[in-house]
């Protein structure tokens, strides 16, 4: 079991990676998105915002969010800091993503290109 000062740091690392790429941030620069990711084994939540191609981590729930992220501590933790792809935890359920389709696809690429196969 991961903790919320775990998760928040591999958010961090997911921000700085994704900050840190050109082309993530231009071909983002129109997908202005709130992700809420929630840990369903401790209590934690964080809230990612992508506005403007820019990338920020916010501690806490918000309201109305397009993409709700959720999953155990621990797995949070291992996708957040590239340990491991979405795919399988997607897959076998203890990985849940609820948005649009469209918006799925592309946070699953963000993270491709962030941090490879």
């Amino acid at each position: 079991m991961a903790t919320h000062e775990e998760i928040r740091d591999s958010l961090r690392a997911f921000q700085e990676g994704y900050n840190k790429n050109k082309k993530l941030k231009i071909m983002n620069r129109d997908w202005n998105r709130v992700v809420l990711i929630e840990a369903n084994d401790v209590e934690s939540k964080h809230t990612l915002i992508l506005k403007d191609g820019e990338l920020t981590v916010c501690e806490g729930a918000t309201d109305n969010p397009d993409i709700i992220v959720t999953a155990d501590s621990e797995t949070l933790a291992d996708l957040f800091y590239g340990d491991i792809t979405p795919t399988e935890p997607y897959m076998n359920g203890t990985l849940i993503i609820k948005g649009s389709e469209d918006d799925i696809v592309r946070l699953d690429f963000i993270s491709l290109m962030i941090w490879g196969e």
